[in-house]
């Protein structure tokens, strides 16, 4: 029997999921899952690397953001969920890679410098700057063969790839350099129309919204302000909701497009007609999501269960990593 190849990818638990998230990595997460022996990462110690003041809240998210996996369609039976600070083999591993990665390499990191300009960091805090080399980490003490992230994040699959053969290099070849899958849509938009989709920034749809609040998110959406009567001539390309219309009705973008353009349709009803291909998409996760919030202690033991797995694949990985830098020194 041929063995699995295996993916190992994962959030911040900062919040809940958005649509930005599902088209970015999660979709690939639930389509990949019955094909890879799939580990999904809650990141908890790498979201203190920004809401350090605000840990009140992470027991909550940690939560929070399982519960999104399996609204999805996670497979708990499938795939493996964990908690990241409850791997200590991670933080050891870590450390290890930060003696040979440099700093000057991590602060030229552009993801890095995104999120220090988003979150106001001029003097970064060494766990902000180094969680790249973490994540590292997280990825390959599963020995990943794949890696699904959203388009910001491939610099730091970049330099996972860059650690793994290094280590190689110094040591002995016993970790896998992984590979990157970005989903069909890199970077979706947000609701105004001018960043990426973001908690942080407040225009974005959650798995987790009501119709209705899907519906009035929608409604508020930034379309062409050119046009004042449904009979106007649209531009699409300038259009918030039409560049929603490309990813969750690509049956019907072409006739969108054209109603636009040429004054068929008026935004109003172009956006109830988004609304309820988005409530379409959504419907099954909301159903999924009341049927384990009605079984918290299910999630909890799903969480359990899947750090126990977890924790069993990165011991047996450290065994190679300590036995190749000659540091298991009674064996």
């Amino acid at each position: 029997m041929t063995k699995k190849k295996r993916i190992l990818t994962g959030d911040r638990p900062t919040g809940s999921l958005h649509l930005g998230h599902y088209v970015g990595s999660l979709a690939n997460r639930v389509k990949l899952q019955d094909e890879y022996d799939s580990y999904i990462i809650i990141a908890d110690v790498q979201a203190l690397t920004t809401h350090w003041e605000k840990d009140e809240n992470l027991s909550r998210d940690v939560f929070q953001i399982a519960t999104d996996y399996l609204a999805a369609g996670i497979k708990p039976e499938v795939s493996t969920i964990f908690i990241q600070s409850m791997i200590p083999e991670i933080h050891e591993l870590t450390m290890y890679y930060s003696m040979f990665t440099t700093v000057n390499v991590l602060r030229h990191n552009p993801t890095i410098k995104t999120e220090a300009a988003q979150h106001g960091l001029s003097d970064m805090t060494y766990g902000f700057l180094g969680y790249p080399v973490s994540q590292a980490a997280d990825i390959t003490i599963f020995k990943a063969d794949l890696v699904p992230v959203g388009e910001d994040q491939i610099p730091h699959i970049e330099l996972s790839r860059k650690i793994v053969r290094r280590f190689n290099e110094l040591y002995e070849p016993v970790l896998v350099e992984p590979q990157v899958l970005v989903g069909d849509v890199p970077r979706l938009v947000g609701l105004d129309g001018k960043d990426k989709m973001s908690k942080s920034l407040n225009n974005a749809i959650f798995l987790a919204d009501s119709a209705d609040e899907v519906k009035q998110k929608v409604w508020n959406a930034v379309t062409d302000p050119a046009r004042i009567r449904k009979t106007d001539l649209g531009h699409p390309e300038v259009c918030t909701v039409y560049a929603y219309h490309q990813v969750f009705n690509k049956a019907e973008i072409e006739e969108v497009e054209a109603d636009c353009r040429q004054g068929r349709i008026g935004c109003v009803q172009c956006k109830k007609n988004l609304t309820a291909k988005l409530n379409e998409l959504l419907e099954p996760m909301r159903e999924r999501r009341q049927s384990y919030l009605e079984q918290p202690d299910l999630v909890k033991d799903i969480l359990q269960e899947g750090t126990k797995k977890a924790h069993a694949v990165a011991k047996e990985t450290m065994l190679d990593v300590r036995s190749a830098m000659k540091i298991n020194y009674f064996e």
